[in-house]
């Protein structure tokens, strides 16, 4: 794959406080890859592990959208550039489905352990975000149909995975949330056309694999 300077540049780009500047990233996302994306809510200044929503019990502070809601996720340029522009600490939030990539995700440290066994097997994956409690593996969209007949097909699946479809969300880097920053365990390779992402039947299969085997499963969060 080709690789465009500029774009990486964009990407990787910082502020001169040295964090990472977010618009740069957004627009990656949004203009170069056609992932829909919004700003998050941020976190509260008064509490880094609380959310700046109404919601005390909030479980993803600065993780998730609020105000625009979900349904205003958008590839357009004007947007994306007037959103960091005015909020530029904004966690960035994919909205999975549709044309862009959904996620399967699973606690950090059981993460961790599954994607060592799947690189010993040799098995292909694309990007992973990690978070401090949780990562999410990228996978190709899919539909509840197809989602429900493949668990359905399973013996056993761990209650700690979690699957980010259609209507659902996911914060990408180089977010800062509530919860600590937003990586990439396994970065996208910068190129001309949104990353490679594998389907959600391998992955799946995969992962379950992974978990079930003795001292790889760790507890729910």
């Amino acid at each position: 794959m080709r690789e465009i300077l500029g774009r990486r540049r964009r990407l990787l780009s910082k502020r001169r406080d040295g964090k990472p500047e977010l618009i740069g990233a957004a627009l990656t996302f949004a203009t170069a890859w056609q992932w829909p994306v919004l700003p998050g809510v941020a976190p509260d200044p008064q509490g880094r592990a609380r959310c700046g929503c109404p919601d005390p019990e909030c479980t993803v502070p600065g993780a998730h959208p609020f105000d625009p809601g979900l349904l205003a996720a958008t590839t357009d340029e004007r947007m994306v550039r007037w959103w960091w522009t005015n909020r530029p600490s904004a966690p960035i939030v994919l909205a999975t489905g549709g044309r862009a990539p959904c996620a399967v995700s699973l606690p950090a440290l059981a993460a961790s352990r599954a994607l060592a066994a799947l690189g010993r097997k040799g098995m292909r994956l694309g990007p992973v975000v990690a978070g401090s409690h949780r990562w999410a593996i990228l996978v190709a969209p899919y539909s509840m149909e197809q989602l429900g007949e493949l668990l359905y097909a399973q013996d056993f699946v761990p209650g700690s995975l979690r699957f980010h479809g259609e209507g659902g969300y996911l914060a990408l880097p180089p977010s800062e949330t509530g919860h600590g920053q937003i990586r990439w365990e396994r970065a996208p390779l910068p190129g001309s056309a949104s990353p490679w992402v594998p389907d959600v039947e391998a992955v799946v299969d995969a992962v379950v694999e992974a978990l079930t085997r003795k001292g790889v499963s760790a507890p729910e969060m």
